[in-house]
């Protein structure tokens, strides 16, 4: 008997194949793809592509692809990607550009600026380009940084605040709160029954918040955030300065804000604006830690209730045996000395793997961190909870004094 070819399986069959060769035709690129052979989806898809993978000077087709400098052409381009791809892959073909079509100087015009999707690679990028910037470019930029900044301190001011008061005594309720110790969600489940439905809004008769401890001068932690910011260095910059002013808005705790390549910026006193912090931040140059170490070192008063968190991947350009030994001293002064090699989210950062491993030695935790796991490496640090352990916890890979001999 004969085999009757199902139609359905055949349907689907030919479905593959076309499927198959559309992604092939994405894939390959080229001028061809302008034809019947994609949907026009497809055809901007390929053409979005082709503008970036294309212009390298490897194709044979002179002028195929590329962006020019016209503001539409770009701002299209740019629409496109967003269009067809998710943020996290924008985010690889903007860096993919900046490379390859040289888009920061793009970055030069307002227009370009606006249309960017904005994350904090694209923030270090603006930082360390503002002081070849025009006027007019800078004022926009601080529009984007700005909007990166709101939407991080959304994200992470909340859980920073509450690990941070979280290390405070909590032990007293209060009903007569200030407003930094208000506790709202149990302030908001006392009030249901004040529930407005005409303005959607609980309207809080009762307050209910934290007893604080006597604020004496003594009581208060001092945390100094040291950071790096050599070229590398850069999103660990951007987020260290936003955790400096979410730190400072703490009344619990006195923040200061250092940042160092061969040259030290003092920003404490810019910390109510995260923006002016990261306009007063100079990216790039050479890297002397033991001098910003030792600028720190002038600037505790209290070696006790002090926490250095020392942000940076150790490549000392400076002193490094008189680096070990102020550290050394800083914490046979009690002095909480904790070693970032990174705070970001890229990965595996890269570090001297030597010094890393003479910082443990000497009794600094030493180990990279994200930004959702700083809040908790604060509150426990203020605690003076053992960080390694916590480090453990939070299954974070530590640098240790053995590593010296790998």
């Amino acid at each position: 008997m004969d085999t009757i070819e199902n139609p359905t399986d055949s349907n689907v069959e030919m479905t593959k194949m076309s499927e198959q060769e559309r992604r092939w035709r994405l894939v390959l690129g080229g001028e061809e793809n302008t034809s019947s052979t994609l949907n026009e989806q497809d055809t901007r898809l390929s053409q979005a592509l082709d503008a970036l993978y294309s212009s390298d000077g490897h194709s044979s087709k002179k002028g195929r692809g590329g962006l020019s400098r016209s503001a539409p052409k770009v701002a299209q381009w740019l629409g496109d990607i967003r269009e067809f791809f998710p943020s996290s892959v924008v985010q690889v073909v903007q860096r993919d550009a900046f490379e390859r079509l040289g888009l920061k100087e793009m970055l030069m015009e307002p227009e370009f600026l606006a249309a960017m999707e904005a994350d904090v690679h694209l923030v270090a990028d603006l930082v360390s380009l503002r002081s070849a910037m025009p006027e007019k470019s800078v004022a926009t930029a601080r529009q984007v940084i700005q909007k990166v900044v709101d939407e991080l301190m959304a994200k992470l001011e909340q859980k920073t605040t509450e690990a941070i008061r979280g290390a405070v005594n909590k032990s007293k309720r209060s009903f007569r709160p200030r407003f930094s110790d208000i506790d709202w969600p149990r302030t908001i489940s006392a009030n249901l029954r004040h529930y407005q439905k005409e303005y959607q809004t609980v309207v809080p008769e009762k307050l209910i918040g934290y007893m604080r401890q006597s604020r004496r001068i003594a009581d208060i932690d001092e945390v100094i955030l040291c950071v790096d910011q050599s070229g590398s260095m850069a999103t660990s910059v951007v987020y260290s300065s936003i955790f400096a002013a979410v730190l400072a808005s703490i009344p619990a705790v006195k923040t200061q804000l250092i940042c160092f390549d061969t040259a030290i910026v003092d920003l404490t006193e810019e910390l109510e604006d995260p923006v002016s912090v990261l306009f007063g931040v100079q990216l790039g140059g050479g890297t002397d830690i033991n001098q910003a170490v030792a600028y720190c070192e002038n600037k505790i008063e209290r070696p006790a209730k002090t926490h250095l968190i020392l942000i940076t991947d150790l490549y000392e350009g400076g002193d490094s045996k008189m680096l070990k030994e102020r550290i050394a001293n800083l914490i046979r002064q009690d002095v909480n000395v904790i070693t970032l090699l990174a705070l970001s989210d890229d990965g595996r950062p890269s570090y001297d793997a030597r010094l890393a491993a003479e910082f443990a030695a000497i009794g600094s935790p030493v180990f990279a961190c994200t930004p959702d796991q700083f809040p908790d490496l604060m509150a426990t640090a203020l605690k003076r909870e053992d960080v390694l352990n916590w480090a453990a916890d939070q299954d974070i890979k530590t640098i240790r004094a053995e590593d010296m001999a790998s």
